[in-house]
């Protein structure tokens, strides 16, 4: 009997019910947002099968938790940054701020999060952990299990594409 394959629309169709809820509750659990957790069900999915054919099945919950699971901590840094900066905010903006001022700051903003919303994800993971966790090269290497260089490749990459997203501002 051939092994099944994630790629077959009646066996990734299986393995979609068969996970999806249990996906959900944990998605949920974590984010504490029905729809936030239902987005990340998705792209987790979507995800998954877009590699469908590099997962053994019997690793594919695994990775789909974990595929989620990673998702999930994106959004989460993303948050921080927002936050990070919305703390920033009120001791460099003084008291009275021009309405000038304020719109470009605004559009920087946006800006600012559509291009770290287009840097890769190993780019955007590396820029973030660096930037707003405040870990050095070597621990992040750590954590994501790859080299210093890797790391410094990746912070490169990202840095380039900001600057040049950004340069107008």
């Amino acid at each position: 009997m051939p092994q099944e394959n994630l790629c077959n629309d009646k066996v990734f169709n299986g393995f979609y019910l068969k996970y999806s809820r249990d996906l959900y509750n944990f998605m949920y659990y974590k984010s504490g947002d029905e729809d936030q957790a239902m987005d990340l069900v998705q792209e987790a999915f979507v995800k998954i099968f877009q590699n469908c054919g590099k997962i053994q099945m019997e690793k594919a919950k695994s990775y789909l938790f974990t595929t989620a699971n990673n998702l999930f901590l994106n959004v989460v840094k993303h948050q921080k940054v927002k936050l990070a900066y919305a703390q920033q905010q009120p001791a460099a903006a003084g008291t009275a701020e021009d309405p000038q001022f304020v719109l470009q700051e605004k559009e920087y903003m946006e800006q600012l999060e559509n291009a770290i919303a287009d840097l890769t994800e190993a780019q955007r993971e590396v820029f973030l952990m660096n930037r707003i966790d405040g870990k050095k090269y070597r621990e992040i290497a750590e954590l994501l299990d790859i080299s210093e260089k890797a790391v410094e490749k990746r912070m490169m990459g990202a840095l380039k594409k900001l600057r040049s997203r950004l340069e107008n501002f």
